[in-house]
């Protein structure tokens, strides 16, 4: 059985889409009403706290297709353990913890800063019968993902504050195995990570579709 393609989440992931399509374009339309000064400080990520309070209510989800990628990256390579920074509603948990399900099992560990998505998250998470492998922690990642982690992680997704990407990064990479992946959505977003991700220093990476970096850790 294929857990992506089949109940419940074959009929939870496309509502979850159409609602992210929903909450972005509101989203979209409050940045409209700000300067475009304002609009690129915020993107830059130069008050990443003042974004997330003003999308609390957005899913800011991954697409369709980088939903399927994760799927795939972590199938392909047979992950077991995954960290994913910027948890949102779930939608890219449930992905890769669909993996997980049918790798096998494993442990998916999840941050999120805003307390309501969160809330939302679990129970998504639940309602797709995979939260025995998935455990979301509240707070700042800076924090939560400072201590209790893996011995070997083999997949990470980056999806949370852009200006954060790096110094997530900096606590994950003494777990992360030879051979795991790195996906930083949104990475044009983050120049400074993109510079020492494919600056060697330990990893080989490529841009991926319009706004992905993969990257291989050596």
């Amino acid at each position: 059985m294929n857990t992506l393609l089949s109940p419940p989440l074959s009929t939870l992931l496309p509502r979850l889409f159409d609602e992210a399509d929903a909450t972005q374009e509101t989203l979209e339309r409050d940045f409209d009403q700000l300067s475009p000064d304002q609009r690129q400080a915020l993107l830059r990520g130069e008050d990443w706290r003042a974004l997330y309070e003003r999308a609390k209510d957005a899913h800011l989800a991954v697409s369709r297709e980088t939903g399927r990628l994760l799927y795939l990256l972590a199938r392909a390579s047979n992950a077991r353990t995954v960290v994913e920074f910027g948890t949102s509603f779930g939608v890219s948990t449930l992905h890769l913890a669909a993996a997980l399900r049918d790798n096998g099992g494993g442990r998916l560990i999840g941050s999120e800063f805003e307390p309501g998505k969160v809330a939302r998250a679990r129970a998504n998470v639940a309602a797709a019968g995979l939260d025995d492998l998935v455990e979301i922690r509240a707070g700042d990642a800076l924090e939560t993902l400072a201590r209790d982690l893996p011995e070997a992680i083999d997949l990470v997704l980056l999806d949370g504050a852009k200006a954060l990407y790096s110094p997530v990064l900096d606590l994950l990479e003494p777990h992360l195995r030879p051979g795991a992946l790195i996906v930083a959505d949104n990475a044009d977003m983050a120049p400074d990570y993109l510079a020492r991700i494919r600056g060697g220093n330990g990893y080989l990476s490529l841009p991926f579709d319009a706004d992905v970096e993969l990257s291989l850790r050596l």
